[in-house]
């Protein structure tokens, strides 16, 4: 049986598992798996990734997309839709929405949904934070303008820095979207 050398979480990132053939990604990372000397992790690790000179393949198909927990599904998806003109894929009221822009899918939890409820040790999840979504846009300056008449509200003032300008909306449950000109 493989036995692993080391492993730990940093603090900048994942370190990862070396063995003398290749290396892993942290479990917590990769899925739970069970311990080395029942051979499952092994088993597992093997079946979700690969290593081609190197680097490990992830199990990881794709990114499908952004999840923000709201109070509200229908008042959330109106306000992705009609403010910031997503496209509404699919809604099942009270539970959950699904709206998109270019690439991003952006899934939109009510309390009833299976997104939503409450991790085992019974923490809550919540809206709001600082995680978020970046969306770029042109002309900053006269979009904050628009959205300030529209009666939206912001956590900040623009930022302008070596990469562009930037801007924190909050959506009606408190959940920040950045508003991003990158600069030219």
């Amino acid at each position: 049986m493989e036995r692993l050398n080391s492993f730990a979480p940093t603090g900048a990132g994942i370190r990862l598992w070396q063995t003398a053939n290749y290396q892993r990604p942290h479990p917590l990372v990769a899925g739970a798996f069970q311990s080395p000397e029942r051979g499952s992790m092994n088993q597992a690790i093997n079946q979700s990734s690969e290593t081609t000179s190197g680097s490990t393949r992830s199990f990881v198909r794709s990114l499908w997309g952004v999840r923000y927990q709201v109070k509200d599904v229908d008042r959330a998806a109106d306000f992705y839709t009609r403010q910031l003109g997503f496209k509404l894929d699919r809604k099942n009221l009270p539970a959950f929405a699904q709206v998109s822009i270019g690439n991003l899918k952006l899934i939109l939890s009510g309390p009833g949904a299976s997104g939503s409820r409450p991790m085992p040790s019974g923490h809550r999840q919540e809206p709001g934070g600082w995680n978020r979504v970046v969306l770029e846009v042109a002309d900053l300056p006269s979009r904050i303008e628009n959205l300030k008449t529209a009666g939206l509200h912001f956590r900040n003032k623009m930022e302008s820095g070596p990469g562009g300008k930037q801007i924190l909306l909050e959506d009606p449950d408190g959940n920040p979207i950045e508003l991003f000109e990158p600069a030219h």
